[in-house]
């Protein structure tokens, strides 16, 4: 037992595993480097890089062909702490070393906290209207609103991943059941072409599996994904609510849709909308003035930025704030980049929010990092330097002489 418990900690502490283990993960980088093309940046970041193993699908079956991220940096975060219990002394003249590691480590965990931790959304402000939530890049989310109370709006958000596994949602503040009946990833909306009256031998369009608000006179064509970074995939899916009194329709829902849908059902008034995953915040922005400053004589921009007035209910925060590029506003936990800008509207300001407790730990790892390369190289230096100063008692003299001793 005791063998095999050796031999398990050696395997764990090699330096042979350590080499092995950047050698992968070059090889993970320069494989996703090259697939970036394809997929985009998001989809590349959890294909190889947040995920235990890189899968290729045959056929339908998913299979692991390549350590992920996580697997990669798991065992090396393992490998570098079981090397500094188990072989590393502490000393004086290995305190740059041990000060990298633990910069390595911590940039580790950093990297591992934001892959769980870090959310992103986007903010698209008019000048002039205040928001209180931002939408996520990517996230989506179907929406019903109960409008029947002047005072707030009552919303129940059901995930995307639901529709997408076709499961019954009945929500508590919900007087009807959800059922999904197909969902696309991607989409394209077409208005239907009507009937032509008379015409004999003209193939009708198929009828719409909706029967209830816009959906009877809109056709929805599933399209394949899309990875591009700048463009967006548009789902699509026909649900059917159940009250207790029976169905009240199918309906089809789609972020290409414009408006919300109205039901009016038991005396009360709800909206129903697939639409962009909202994440709300105890404050709200308002647009105040919307800069895009130009090169002379070019449309190249050369400079955006936005001036907000933050304002919290509570009327404790009530200021104007400037965001352009790197300087962003940080507040309440989030962070407010100036992303970008909607072309041909001057008026119009796009704002990245990221939320990532863990944002300090990469530049308290890089810290750690250059002040141990720093310390080492100083200690060997000080060795270096002391060695040619150390005086060599074992070489004669200059103008020294053998001396034979004196004869009897």
């Amino acid at each position: 037992m005791n063998l095999v418990v050796r031999q398990f900690r050696d395997f764990f502490v090699s330096l042979k595993l350590t080499v092995t283990l950047l050698v992968l993960s070059m090889v993970l980088i320069f494989a996703a480097t090259l697939d970036q093309v394809n997929l985009g940046i998001w989809a590349v970041q959890e294909k190889y890089f947040r995920a235990f193993f890189v899968l290729w699908r045959v056929g339908d079956i998913p299979v692991p062909v390549f350590p992920g991220g996580y697997f990669i940096g798991g065992l090396l975060l393992i490998n570098l702490v079981s090397a500094h219990v188990y072989r590393f002394t502490l000393a004086w003249r290995k305190a740059g070393i041990f000060l990298t590691h633990v910069g390595l480590i911590t940039l580790l965990i950093g990297e591992l906290l934001t892959g769980l931790w870090q959310e992103e959304f986007s903010m698209r402000l008019t000048e002039g209207d205040a928001k209180n939530y931002s939408e996520s890049y990517r996230g989506n989310e179907l929406a019903f609103v109960d409008k029947s109370n002047a005072e707030f709006d009552e919303v129940v958000a059901i995930p995307e991943a639901l529709l997408a596994r076709g499961e019954t949602v009945q929500h508590p503040k919900l007087p009807f059941r959800v059922v999904t009946k197909t969902y696309y990833p991607n989409s394209t909306l077409r208005m239907r072409a009507p009937a032509p009256a008379g015409a004999a031998g003209v193939a009708a369009e198929p009828a719409s599996p909706a029967t209830s608000g816009i959906g009877p006179r809109v056709s929805a064509t599933p399209l394949p994904l899309t990875y591009n970074q700048n463009e967006r995939n548009l789902p699509a899916a026909f649900v059917e609510l159940i009250g207790p009194e029976g169905s009240l329709g199918t309906w089809l829902v789609s972020t290409g849709l414009p408006t919300p849908q109205r039901i009016d059902h038991g005396g009360r008034t709800w909206t129903i909308a697939l639409r962009f995953e909202r994440a709300y915040k105890p404050f709200a922005l308002t647009l105040l003035k919307f800069r895009h400053d130009r090169y002379a004589g070019t449309e190249i921009p050369k400079n955006f930025s936005s001036r907000i007035k933050l304002a919290t209910p509570d009327g404790r925060d009530d200021r104007e704030v400037l965001i352009y590029m790197n300087n962003p506003l940080r507040y309440a936990g989030l962070t407010f980049y100036q992303a970008s800008f909607e072309p041909g509207n001057d008026k119009v300001t796009i704002l990245q929010v990221v939320r990532n407790p863990s944002w300090l730990l990469p530049y308290i790892a890089c810290t750690l990092m250059t002040l141990g390369l720093l310390v080492q190289f100083g200690i060997h230096l000080k060795g270096f330097v002391g060695k040619r100063r150390a005086p060599n008692l074992s070489a004669p003299s200059a103008g020294s002489a053998f001396q034979p001793p004196p004869s009897g």
